[in-house]
């Protein structure tokens, strides 16, 4: 016999773990978005006074 009925504890949990992934998923963004912006040069006049060494 199949259970076909969600009870409301269900719904509850289901919508919990969906709130959980989007802010884990934000808080990969964030890092993935830092690690590029700072390993990114972002002034062009300093990449030419490391390449001169």
């Amino acid at each position: 016999m199949a259970i076909t009925k969600l009870h409301d504890i269900h719904t509850r949990r289901r919508s919990r773990n969906v709130g959980l992934g989007l802010a884990l998923a934000a808080f990969v963004v964030l890092l993935i978005g830092l690690t590029v912006v700072k390993v990114t040069v972002l002034d062009p006049s300093i990449a030419t006074q490391e390449t001169q060494y």
